[in-house]
């Protein structure tokens, strides 16, 4: 990749997001680190820039149209170019049947992981569209394919997902912008542990038990690693993936087979 790409990642201080990001780092992006919490962008730039990397902190509530246009603002006007976009923040979500879920939990949810990606596209598009190039790859889930008991609303979201991926994917390919959807099986790390335990709470289970169960349900009987969303979000930023595009693809260890 070319040192002079720019790449915005959601959700970028921590978790999937940190291992995409540094890895996009590794192949020689300057990289838009943005996240709601100031500590976290901050802890995360500092790190990425002792490594030499070319970083700017934004803290963002992507739920805020007026801060993620300033977001896509400032990136241009720094950069004068944006090559990617990686719609990667999400939230969990309850664990919970759908009659025991709020309305609140419901809205928040959506909010976050499908409208959020809404707003981060609305607004990196028009830059993408002048430039006549860019990709956007949005972390969807294999959630977003199947039913998923008790998650109800982060499956909605992440179907959800999937469906705007396909419609920019056909709005984008005049101006030369790719869209694709990374859809990433149980993902090892904090955040599946805590999808666990709050599982194993709902069902009366042990969480060694719900973590079997997840394992099982897996044709490699093992789970994914951050480090495989990255490899895949890599590819789709590259030149090798320039003729992908409205592709939802499955990074699950074959989970659901």
């Amino acid at each position: 990749m070319s040192q002079q790409k720019v790449a915005i990642v959601t959700g970028g201080a921590r978790n999937i997001g940190k291992t995409i990001s540094l890895r996009l780092a590794r192949e020689g992006m300057r990289l838009a680190i943005v996240a709601p919490e100031a500590d976290e962008v901050e802890a995360t730039t500092t790190e990425f820039k002792r490594l030499n990397v070319a970083c700017l902190p934004l803290v963002v509530d992507i739920r805020r149209e007026d801060q993620v246009q300033s977001m896509a603002e400032a990136v241009r006007h720094t950069w004068g170019r944006i090559d990617l976009l990686v719609n990667n923040a999400g939230i969990i979500g309850p664990t919970a049947p759908v009659p025991q879920v709020s309305l609140d939990d419901w809205s928040d949810v959506l909010a976050v992981n499908l409208t959020g990606a809404f707003l981060c596209a609305k607004h990196v598009l028009p830059v993408m569209t002048a430039q006549r190039s860019g990709k956007i790859v949005n972390i969807s889930s294999i959630a977003g394919k199947i039913g998923y008991a008790l998650r109800s609303p982060y499956a909605v979201s992440k179907w959800g997902l999937i469906g705007l991926t396909l419609t920019l994917a056909k709005e984008g390919g005049p101006h030369n912008i790719q869209v694709n959807a990374i859809c990433p099986g149980p993902v090892e790390g904090e955040r599946m542990r805590r999808v666990m335990a709050n599982r194993a709470r709902e069902t009366g289970q042990s969480d060694a038990e719900v973590r079997q169960w997840y394992l099982q349900q897996m044709a490699l009987g093992r789970f994914v690693q951050a480090e495989d969303i990255a490899a895949m979000v890599a590819y789709l930023a590259s030149p090798q993936a320039d003729n992908i595009t409205g592709q939802a693809i499955d990074v699950t260890a074959g989970y659901g087979l």
